[in-house]
């Protein structure tokens, strides 16, 4: 008994798929959806010689509740496009192909206004201009091909893919495509809830004595670059190598509607660390907003507060900032209504609620009281080392920022003490090739977590004069080498912007609030001028320190829970919280990986822009010098270091 295959549409494009399928197949074949899908169709293929975005809609809404399979086949620009084959009730939909081949292409903005219009204009030309006969009978091989494997129930090519076919050299290519949670036809997303937030932290053996990761690169190297990079339809959509910086310097691009934004990964070999810029990639688009849960609750803080995290325990600008007639953010008002997603507080080991916009990036204005950024995210091979190292980020930061606002005069540190033969290999190639000095100092601060700031001092009479890194890790090597791997990037990348760029440095070093973006804080002490600012750390006088001596946690668990635990066992100790925001989103959770943001109230977060500066509601950073002995007293607010910090 032969199929049944109903053909949605007109031109040659359909003309050619019906000639090939009726010789098998029982076609039934309309211009529109007027009169209806036969209800015994086993296939519907939707078919045009140019691009109808409206029947595509009009699909999904007419073929969703049948639980029929459809294809498309369409020619957009000179491009015949193939796919994908939808099954109604599954996710990875039309409109999840278009979406993804939107946002991976270069044109995405005005391609974005086009779909518009033709959506509103519910039409377009008949044909386009490039929908050659050669071309629509290619397209029609594969549209029969596919269609015959669908029918005879073999496995399909175009579930999760579309093809392309460039109508002017016939060249035709495959692209997987990741269904987006927040489609309207088929995303599903549950919505938030506290028993989803609730953390249970489970074993989580090491892969080795060496590593402090549960899910090695190997493990994941199949999948990474298959599921998230694309050209044409990847959530990330390229790459880039960095052959001139002393260590594999590997970077992949994040497309969104306000700019495209490179994520790297710098390791010893090119093939890691394009497999870190993608982890770094995925990090930073689950940061972006809630894509894993639906978010329920928008309330005022004064109705939450039994069940809600008060935001100025995270520090929030001044009085004096926000009466600026030109600053972006509003101060907080508890009676205010704001969206809240849930977390988890290992303090209170309850559900709790916190501002979206603290959860989330909230980079920009509208009902936003606070500049967040990336502060506290990480993402891992399962939840409880992406919680280790979001910990990890708030800690390096937190360190960076104590040393700078308190000017510390924190110990020195000598390389070579640390017996490891790769630190001292990359020290050596990186002054080396770069011609800069490193500088290593502990700024481990009251919470024992080894940390350290690292500033390279260039020898060479052209280029920035300084650049700063940071990090922390319960392995105080590993923290220098996370810090050693990101100086080599900026180095280059100021190194050629420094001179063009040092007339407006000049001025930033006069006028602090000329500091507006990240690079700026960089920028700005490439200076010479500005390195008195750093002399709290340059004394010369000073005895370097071994890392035996400065560093006193060891870590001797083969399960990463067990680190994980005594981290939040020294955060109980200090009376600081320890909450997580469980970012996952359905694209990273198909890997089993899961995405979190940290947040540690009290803890200094941190901002780029001066006129961002966030200390208001964090006391700790004048009272931990004294607990540190750096201070008799406790400071106050007018001795914390006026100069905008040189975090790049």
């Amino acid at each position: 008994m032969s199929a049944v295959v109903a053909v949605v549409g007109e031109g040659l494009l359909a003309d050619f798929v019906c000639g090939e399928l009726s010789a098998q197949d029982q076609v039934v074949r309309q211009t529109d959806w007027k009169a209806g899908i036969p209800e015994a169709a086993d296939l519907v293929l939707v078919l045009h010689d140019a691009w109808y975005p409206s029947v595509h809609h009009k699909a999904e809404e007419v073929l969703q509740p049948t639980g029929i399979p459809w294809l498309r086949g369409f020619v957009s620009f000179g491009e015949g496009v193939v796919g994908p084959l939808v099954r109604p009730g599954m996710p990875g939909c039309s409109q999840c192909a278009d979406w993804r081949r939107l946002m991976a292409g270069r044109d995405r903005k005005e391609m974005r206004a086009l779909l518009q219009q033709r959506l509103e204009a519910h039409g377009g030309t008949t044909s386009d201009p490039w929908a050659s006969r050669p071309g629509l009978l290619q397209m029609a091989h594969l549209i029969v091909a596919e269609a015959e494997r669908v029918l005879q129930g073999r496995r399909a090519h175009l579930e999760e893919r579309i093809s392309l076919i460039n109508l002017k050299t016939l060249k035709s290519s495959r692209h997987f495509f990741l269904p987006d949670p927040l489609c309207p036809v088929c995303g599903r997303l549950p919505d938030d809830s506290p028993t989803a937030a609730r953390i249970t932290l489970t074993p989580s053996p090491k892969i080795n004595a060496d590593t402090f990761r549960c899910r090695s690169l190997d493990d994941l190297k199949e999948v990474l670059v298959k599921d998230y990079l694309d050209y044409r339809t990847g959530l990330l959509n390229g790459k880039m190598y960095d052959l001139a910086s002393p260590f594999a310097d590997a970077s992949v691009n994040l497309p969104l509607f306000a700019g495209d934004e490179a994520t790297g990964g710098r390791n010893h070999s090119y093939a890691e660390s394009e497999l870190t810029a993608i982890l770094e990639g995925l990090e930073r688009y689950c940061g972006l907003a809630p894509r894993g849960k639906r978010t329920v609750i928008r309330d005022s803080y004064r109705n939450l507060e039994e069940q809600a995290l008060h935001p100025v325990k995270v520090g929030v600008h001044a009085k004096e900032q926000y009466a600026r007639a030109d600053f972006p953010f509003k101060p907080f008002d508890p009676d205010r209504p704001i969206d809240w997603v849930w977390g988890y507080s290992f303090l209170e080991e309850r559900p709790i609620l916190v501002p979206q916009l603290l959860a989330y990036y909230s980079l920009g204005c509208g009902d936003g009281f606070v500049y967040e950024t990336s502060n506290g995210c990480a993402l891992g091979g399962n939840l409880e080392e992406a919680i280790f190292y979001g910990i990890m980020e708030v800690v390096e930061r937190d360190s960076f920022l104590m040393t700078w606002y308190a000017q510390l005069p924190i110990p020195r540190l000598d390389p070579s003490s640390a017996d490891d033969q790769e630190l001292r290999l990359m020290v050596d190639r990186l002054q080396e090739v770069t011609g800069y000095d490193l500088y290593l100092f502990n700024s481990t601060m009251e919470n024992g977590i080894p940390s350290v700031w690292a500033f390279a001092k260039n020898r060479k009479q052209k280029g920035v004069n300084l650049i700063c890194a940071a990090g922390a890790h319960l392995d105080p090597v590993r923290a220098v080498k996370s810090a050693i791997h990101e100086l080599p990037g900026m180095m280059l990348m100021l190194d050629e912007k420094f001179e063009e760029s040092r007339e407006k440095a000049e001025r930033m070093f006069q006028d602090p609030f000329l500091v507006r973006q990240m690079e700026d804080h960089s920028m700005l002490y490439a200076l010479p001028q500005a390195q008195e600012r750093l002399q709290f750390l340059l004394d010369e006088n000073r005895p370097l320190r071994t890392f035996d001596e400065e560093f006193q946690w060891k870590s001797t668990h083969a399960d990463l829970t067990d680190d994980l635990k005594d981290i939040l066992q020294v955060f109980r100790r200090l009376n600081l919280d320890v909450i997580v925001v469980d970012q996952t989103t359905p694209e990273i959770s198909r890997n089993g990986l899961f995405c979190v943001k940290v947040l540690i109230p009290g803890m200094l977060p941190m901002t780029f822009g001066h006129h961002l500066t966030r200390v208001t509601g964090l006391e700790r950073v004048l009272r931990v010098p004294v607990e540190l002995g750096y201070a008799k007293q406790p400071l106050t607010l007018e001795q914390l270091n006026p100069h905008p910090h040189p975090f790049p």
